[in-house]
């Protein structure tokens, strides 16, 4: 669901921080306007290997066209519909297997930052949360006050979200692992560099 005022404003978060099983804290956004949820049947390590793959991404999503790999924690994005295209780059600034990541825009004025959770459900399956917040420029600012773009963003969140769930109970195993560690978008040392490929695996935006 989206969470947002009359208005379409941001919404605060209860906390700004959030600590881990083994005691990480990881910075969480501290406003958004938009938060979703959806529960996928598969272990968390399986759902969260599968969405670190992101050269997957086009087989499932509605708007994602390509995903490239510039450095090991910067991806570039094509998205579109039809015809339209867009390309933009992001950088993954905190990754933690089986648990977290988060993410921003890279560019010139950044548009955008988000996060994504990972937690087991009682059922032996996967609760994954996305969270996002829109950061537009310019006039284009005046197009998040509107309770009608937000929840647009979060209906488009929502139906990614749904289509990642049915791609991954339908396979059942992910595809691929990276489980490697990101503090303030730099990979820890005692953690293996991802591959260098234009065919983009994990870390990315």
């Amino acid at each position: 669901m989206a969470h947002e005022d009359d208005g379409g404003q941001v919404v605060p978060n209860t906390t700004g921080i959030r600590s881990d099983g083994d005691g990480v804290t990881h910075r969480r956004l501290r406003e958004r306007h938009v938060e979703e949820t959806v529960e996928v049947a598969v272990s968390v390590r399986t759902a969260y290997n599968q969405w670190t793959q992101f050269k997957t991404f086009p087989r499932f999503s509605a708007v994602v066209r390509h995903v490239e790999q510039i450095r090991p924690t910067v991806t570039a994005w094509t998205i579109g519909y039809g015809l339209l295209r867009h390309r933009f780059t992001v950088e993954i600034v905190e990754q933690d297997p089986d648990a977290y990541l988060a993410w921003r825009g890279l560019e010139q004025h950044s548009t955008h930052q988000g996060e994504v959770e990972f937690r087991p459900t009682q059922s032996g399956g996967t609760a994954i949360t996305v969270r996002m917040l829109l950061q537009p420029q310019g006039a284009a600012k005046v197009l998040t006050r509107s309770t009608r773009i937000v929840g647009l963003t979060a209906r488009l969140v929502r139906a990614e979200l749904v289509s990642f769930k049915h791609f991954i109970e339908g396979v059942g195993q992910e595809g691929g692992a990276w489980r490697g560690t990101i503090r303030n978008g730099r990979v820890q040392h005692d953690s293996p560099e991802p591959p260098r490929s234009h065919v983009a695996q994990w870390p990315v935006g």
